[in-house]
This record gives structure tokens, sequence and C-alpha cells, in this order.
């Protein structure tokens, strides 16, 4: 009886357990002709009367510390002299960005529209009406009973966000298959003021987006890539610094703006460490968590404000760090002890296509694929900061080796890279 109870036990256990899978990845490629080289740039907001040689001479500043090549895309609208934004202009940027990105991820997939069961949209900055879920169900003509959610304000961490929100309805939701969409769309949010502090959107973000596509069905272990086996989710907003870290505002002449706090680099650094405290314990070898511990006990005792860092590298093989900006990630490289190679994805990332938000992390793991890195078994670490302030975690273990795939948005120029990018001088 005893062991029949032991039997049952196990069976529900084995039974409850459901593996998340994640299928493919397609990230967004813009046309060669969508390309911003930065003396273009400079040329055009020069001409520009909505920007003074004040303004032009602070972005130029920016633009010279950013670590971008000449690849980095923006919508044509905000190309044009003046510059145009409107609402149609930042539709047709979305549908172009998201219809491309879905489209090759069920050709490349073999994944018929109807059979997605979840669909999820996440775009900080707009949120038109009817949502952009309901504009992806209406060109694929998605089934009528599709779960769908639209995710707006979320900044740039809201990728592993979708992945938690994902992962939570294919485990209640077993059998099915998710659609995640991450992209930021830029042309309502170009800033045209002279607030400095808003004036360094314009030279961080940068035109992409990613579709990612997962499942909870058995059937698809054989297809996927990876299995999701931890996620951590990390918010400061309680902390009024954190808060307004990165906020979405006006500025003394009325015009809208998203403002970053020369203080981001700390709140990013704070927001990391309690993330770790989280994760630390789920990933890392017992002698690297029994050194961290004893860290926090001598320091509690010293009232110092030094503490151990574990070694990561011990954990995961690969590292996908937000390409937030050239400071964020050398700040994230220092903090986490990663050699040149383990952020080499996000440097060649924010070089190639600059901060496209939460769709960054996307593009970094395209980019360890197709450099064939990636092999069964490796573990990934994705980490996305976003406003609120927010840290967040995904964790993937790769579960058969990713070869040559023409489809990769870096498979045309992957033999460029990486490329020398000189460490980054504090600006003053």
């Amino acid at each position: 009886m005893v062991f029949i109870a032991v039997l049952l036990v196990l069976y529900l256990a084995f039974k409850r357990r459901v593996t998340i899978y994640l299928l493919d990845i397609s990230c967004y490629q813009p046309p060669k002709y969508y390309r911003l080289p930065i003396s273009m740039y400079l040329e055009h907001i020069s001409l520009d009367n909505q920007f003074d040689p004040d303004s032009v001479e602070f972005q130029a500043k920016i633009l010279e510390k950013s670590g971008f090549s000449e690849e980095t895309s923006i919508p044509p609208p905000l190309s044009c002299i003046p510059l145009r934004k409107s609402l149609s202009s930042v539709k047709e940027e979305a549908m172009t960005i998201m219809f491309s990105a879905i489209t090759e991820l069920i050709k490349k997939t073999n994944t018929h529209p109807k059979t997605i069961d979840i669909l999820i949209v996440n775009c900080s900055l707009v949120s038109p009406t009817p949502s952009l879920t309901a504009m992806i169900i209406n060109k694929f003509k998605m089934r009528s009973n599709i779960m769908s959610f639209n995710l707006s304000g979320m900044g740039c961490s809201a990728g592993v966000i979708s992945v938690g929100m994902a992962k939570d309805l294919l485990k209640t939701h077993r059998n099915s298959v998710a659609l995640i969409v991450s992209s930021e769309l830029l042309n309502q949010n170009w800033y045209t003021g002279k607030n400095p502090s808003m004036l360094v959107t314009n030279c961080l973000f940068r035109m992409g987006g990613a579709a990612i596509l997962m499942s909870s069905r058995n059937q698809d272990k054989g297809k996927a890539k990876y299995v999701l086996q931890h996620l951590i989710r990390t918010t400061k907003a309680q902390d009024d610094k954190s808060y307004n870290c990165v906020y979405e505002d006006i500025d003394s002449k009325n015009k809208p703006g998203l403002s970053i706090s020369k203080g981001i680099l700390n709140v990013a650094g704070d927001a990391l460490k309690a993330n770790i405290a989280s994760l630390g314990p789920l990933v890392l070898p017992f002698s690297e968590q029994f050194r961290y511990t004893l860290s926090t006990i001598l320091r509690k005792i010293s009232q110092t404000d030094k503490s151990y860092t574990p070694d990561f590298k011990r954990a995961f093989q690969q590292f996908c760090i937000h390409a937030g900006g050239r400071a964020v990630i050398q700040e994230m490289e220092k903090r986490l002890r990663l050699g040149a190679e383990d952020v080499e994805a996000s440097k060649m990332t924010l070089y190639r296509y600059g901060n496209t938000s939460s769709s960054s992390i996307w593009y970094e793991l395209c980019y360890i694929e197709a450099k064939g890195r990636m092999k069964r078994g490796d573990k990934v670490w994705q980490i996305a900061f976003g406003s609120g302030f927010k840290c967040n975690s995904a964790v993937w273990k790769c579960i058969q080796d990713v070869g040559y795939e023409k489809t990769n948005a870096w498979i045309d120029e992957i033999h460029k890279y990486p490329v020398a990018i000189p460490d980054l001088v504090k600006i003053n």
C-alpha cells in the first residue's frame, strides 16, 4: 500500500510538471535604406528648425560616445526635414516591424497562425486603438478565441515580462502555443525639445523588434531550441529615485519626451543586486553560494559596502545583457566580473542595431547562434532593465546544437564581427 501511495505521489508530481519550450526567434532586419549614419543624423537636426545649436551639440557629444555603427536604423518619417510624427506613421512602423518578424517566424517554424493559442505584444510607449494585438490578429487571421494581451508602459525589460506571462499561461493552458512580439515604436516619441535628459533618448533608441514562439506541447520537444528554467522579476518602484529614473513627461514647452536620469547606472546596479540575490541560489554551485553568504555576513558585521560578487560564469555559458547603452553594458561587465566574449553579443547588438528596447536580448541571442557558439547543454542568462525601475532575468537551457540558419538577422554580416570598440570615457 505504501509503495502504491509513493508511486501515486510521483505520478501526480510528474503530471503537474509542465515544460516550457522556446521553439524559435525571429528578429526584424531593417532594409539598408532605413540606415541612419551619425553624420546624416547630425546634418538633419542641424537643418531642422525644431532643434537649436545647443541641442545639436549635445546630441553630437552623446552620439560620439554611443558605440553605434553607421548601420542603426529609424523609420523613414524621422529622417525627413522637418521630421514627421503622426499616428498613421507610427501604425505603419508597427506593421512593418511586427508583420515582418512574425511572417519570418511562422515560416521558419512551419506554424499556421490559427494554431497559435496565446498572443502577447509588448510596446511601452505606443498603445493605439484597436490594439497592436488586434492589428496582428487581423493581419494573420488568427482564431477568434485566441488569448491576446497588450502590455504597455513596462520599459525595456518588458521582453522578459512577456516571457513570464507566457510561461504562466502555458502552464495553465497545457498543450498550447504562445507568440510573443517585443518592440518599441519610435515615431510618436521622438523628442524635439531642448531638455538634455530627454534628448538622450533620440541618441539611444533605434528601430527593431522580435517575434518569439513558445510552447508547452510535449510534441514540440524535438524541434525546440531552449527550455525555460528560471524567471526572476525585480521591481524597485517603491523607491522614489528608482521610480523617477526613466520617466515620460513634458518639458517646459509642453513637448513630450522620455527623461533618463544621470543616476541610472546606480539605480540599475541596485536593481541587479536584488535580482541576483533571488537568482543566485537557484543557479550557482554551492561553493559560490557559500562565499556570497559569508561575504554578506561579514559585510553586516563590519558595516562596509564591499561584498563578494559570485562567479556567474560557473552557472552560465552565454550572457545576453540588455543593450541599453554603452555605459550600461560596461558597468554590468564590471559588476559581474565578465570577460570580453561574455558581453560581446550585447556590445555588437548595440553597435549594429542600437538600443531596440525589449527586443535587444533577442538580437543578442541570435548573435550567439550566428557565431556558432550555442551548444547543447549551454545555459543562457538574459538580463533586462527597464523603467519603474526593473531588473528581470530569464534563464534558458539549450537542448540542441544550433547550426547555420539563413534567416538569422545577423547571418549576412556575421563574418564582420566582433569589431573593436574602445572603452567608454565618462562624459562630464
